[in-house]
C-alpha cells in the first residue's frame, strides 16, 4: 500500500519554489531548501525545524514504532524518522503530560496517556527509549518484560551490572535490544572502516580521538530548546557528564574498527565545579576524561573527552603507511583526510604526503534532516531502521547488544571517579557487520 506523507506537492506539482502548499498541521506555508549534495536526489528538502515531521503509513507490514520520552533528543528522531518508510510510528509517551501534548501537537502523532497503554499496544514492535539517563535501564525493562524489542539512547543504562541484565534478559526472551549512537552506520564511519579493511594506512597502530565540547558552563545553556520547544536537559548533562554521554561516539568506532578493547587507564577530574550556582558539585560528574584504551588486536587509542576545551571532535588513526583522519564524527558527511607515507631522505621531517580527500562510499545525502544544529548533521533514527530490518529477517541488528554493552564498560571504567584508574575490561563481542552498501 501506499504511504502517504503529510508536505507531499500536490499531483501535477513539480516545482516546489513555485508553488507553497499550505499543511493541515501548520498555520504558514510549507518551506523548500533545494539538495546540496547530490543532485540524484528528489528535487526538495523539507526544513525540518520549521515544518510537521508528521509520518502516516497504512502499510501493516511496516514496523510499527513508539517513542517514550518526548525531550530534546526525540525531536532530532522525528526529522530524520522519515527517511524510513518502513517504520511506522505508532505513537508517542512522556510522563510529562504537557511534554508530550507540545511534542504530539507539533509533530501531529498520538500520545498515550500512559506507558502500561503504549506497551497494551500490540501494533508496538520496537520501543524507542528517550528517557532521561537514570530511566533507561527501568524503562528499558518494563519494555522487554511486555515482550517488546527495545531502542534505547545512550547510555542505555548507567551500571554495568543492570545493562548485563538487560542484555541477558532480552536474549533469553528471543528479543531484540540496541543502543545509540548509531553513527557508526553513517557514510563517515562506514568509509573509514572499508578503508581500514582495505589496508590504506597498512597495519593501524594509534589512535587519537577527541570529543571536547566546548565549555558549556560559559555558554547560554538555558536558551537552547528544540523544535517541539523541549529545554536542553542541562541538569542531566551535567550530572552524567560528557564522557558518559558523548564517548560512545568514537567507542563505537574503534571497537567495531579493531575489536574488542582489553584494559583501560584513565584520569578524571571535575574542573569546573561551580557551573550553576545553585547545585552543589557534588551532583555534577567529572567534566574531564583522558584515557589510554588497548585493544586486544594491539591497536592503542587515547580518548579526550570534557566540556571545558573548546571544541574539537577529531580523530586521528596512525598506520604504518599513513594517517587517517577526520575533523567531526557528529556528521555522517565529514570528510575524510588521507597522508601516505613517503620514501624520502632519511634527513626530511616530512614523512607523509600532503592531506588527500578520501571519498565517501556513497554521499550524506538522506533527504530528512533537521536544520544543522552547533555543526552536527546526523540521521538519528538510522540504528532504528537497522534493527527493524534485523527484527524482519530475524537476525541481529549491526548494533548488537553485546557492542553496546562493551562500549558501556569502556565509558564507564573512564568516567566511574575522579582521578587515576586501571580497569581490565570482561566484556566481549562478536564481530560486527558493515552496512552492505559499505561491505565490499
Amino acid at each position: 500500500m501506499r504511504k502517504h506523507r503529510f508536505g507531499e506537492l500536490p499531483p501535477g506539482v513539480t516545482d516546489p519554489l513555485a508553488f507553497l502548499w499550505r499543511s493541515p498541521l501548520q498555520d504558514g506555508p510549507m518551506t523548500f531548501e533545494i539538495p546540496q549534495r547530490n543532485s540524484s536526489l528528489p528535487t526538495l528538502r523539507h526544513l525540518c525545524e520549521t515544518q510537521p515531521d508528521r509520518l502516516v503509513d497504512d502499510d501493516e507490514e511496516a514496523t510499527g514504532i513508539a517513542f517514550i520520552g518526548c525531550g530534546y533528543v526525540a525531536d532530532f528522531y522525528m526529522a530524520t524518522l522519515r527517511n524510513y518508510p518502513e517504520l511506522s510510528l505508532r505513537g508517542v509517551y512522556d510522563s510529562d503530560r504537557e511534554r508530550v501534548r507540545k511534542f504530539s501537537e507539533r509533530h501531529g502523532v498520538r500520545s498515550y496517556a500512559s506507558l502500561d497503554e503504549l506497551l497494551a499496544d500490540d501494533s508496538v514492535s520496537i520501543a524507542v527509549n528517550l528517557t532521561n539517563p537514570r530511566s533507561h535501564y527501568e524503562v528499558s525493562r518494563r519494555c522487554l518484560e511486555a515482550g517488546r524489542h527495545v531502542y534505547s539512547e545512550k547510555p542505555f543504562a548507567e551500571d554495568l551490572r543492570q545493562a548485563t541484565e538487560l542484555v541477558e534478559f532480552a536474549e533469553q526472551t528471543g528479543l531484540t535490544l540496541s543502543s545509540a549512537p548509531c553513527s557508526l552506520l553513517g557514510e563517515t564511519a562506514q568509509t573509514m572502516w572499508r578503508a581500514l579493511r582495505r589496508d590504506v594506512i597498512g597495519q593501524p597502530r594509534l589512535v587519537y580521538a577527541e570529543l571536547d565540547d566546548g565549555a558549556v558552563h560559559q555558554m547560554n545553556f538555558r536558551s537552547w530548546a528544540s523544535s517541539s520547544g523541549a529545554p536542553w536537559p542541562y541538569l542531566d548533562e551535567f550530572r552524567v557528564g560528557p564522557t558518559l554521554e558523548h564517548a560512545g561516539y568514537y567507542l563505537t568506532w574503534l571497537t567495531a574498527f579493531f575489536g574488542p578493547a582489553s584494559e583501560v587507564m584513565s584520569y578524571g577530574r571535575l574542573i569546573q565545579p561551580d557551573k550553576l550556582p545553585d547545585a552543589p558539585p557534588s551532583e555534577f560528574a567529572t567534566d574531564f576524561t583522558c584515557a589510554c584504551i588497548r585493544f586486544h588486536s594491539g591497536v592503542v587509542a587515547r580518548l579526550t573527552c570534557s566540556t571545558v576545551a573548546p571544541e574539537d571532535h577529531s580523530l586521528q588513526i596512525v598506520g604504518d603507511d599513513g594517517v587517517l583522519s577526520v575533523s567531526e564524527c557528529w556528521d555522517y558527511g565529514a570528510q575524510i583526510k588521507v597522508r601516505k607515507r613517503t620514501e624520502m631522505s632519511e634527513s626530511t621531517p616530512h614523512y607523509l604526503t600532503e592531506p588527500e580527500q578520501l571519498p565517501l562510499v556513497r554521499p550524506a545525502d538522506y533527504p530528512f534532516r533537521y536544520e544543522r544544529y552547533n555543526g552536527h548533521d546526523m540521521d538519528f533514527s538510522r540504528g532504528i531502521a537497522d534493527m527493524a530490518e534485523a527484527v524482519r529477517n530475524g537476525v541481529s541488528p549491526r548494533l548488537t547488544a553485546r557492542h553496546a554493552l562493551h562500549v558501556l564498560e569502556i565509558t564507564l571504567a573512564i568516567s566511574s571517579s575522579e582521578g587515576a584508574a586501571h580497569t581490565v575490561l570482561q566484556t566481549k563481542f562478536d564481530e560486527l557487520e558493515p552496512m552492505a552498501w559499505a561491505a565490499s
